[in-house]
């Protein structure tokens, strides 16, 4: 039997969207030519700091998930905050990207900080509890 059963299945579907997210950078450089920098390009821009800021927010919010469930939080809890993270990264993704409306960006923020402060609180109430 696994100690993790939960928080793996959100790390691993945040893994898979980080693919998709880096492949879109790398193929825009290709395509037009951009090695360096993001070349003053706005699109390439958008791209990086929609890359970039997955790869800034996701490993705390997974590090405070993988606390949580080793601390023996239940799987409401973990579901409902992995689901939360999964879905505002997405959001942020496609509303900074352009690829969707931009209300997904601020959206998106505001459930991976909603994580960050929930999934907090969480583990110093059960530890200092």
């Amino acid at each position: 039997m696994n100690i993790l059963s939960i928080t793996p299945i959100y790390i691993a579907i945040l893994g898979i969207l980080f693919v998709p997210f880096t492949m879109r950078v790398g193929l825009y450089r290709v395509k037009n030519k951009i090695d360096l920098g993001d070349g003053n390009d706005d699109t390439l821009f958008k791209l990086n700091r929609g890359q970039g800021n997955f790869v800034e927010t996701v490993p705390l919010a997974v590090v405070l998930l993988l606390l949580m469930e080793l601390l023996g939080a239940g799987t409401t809890w973990l579901h409902t905050l992995g689901a939360l993270l999964v879905g505002g990264r997405v959001l942020h993704y496609v509303g900074i990207t352009g690829v969707g409306p931009g209300i997904g960006r601020p959206i998106g923020m505001f459930a991976t900080f909603g994580v960050y402060a929930v999934a907090s609180f969480w583990i110093l109430l059960d530890v200092l509890g």
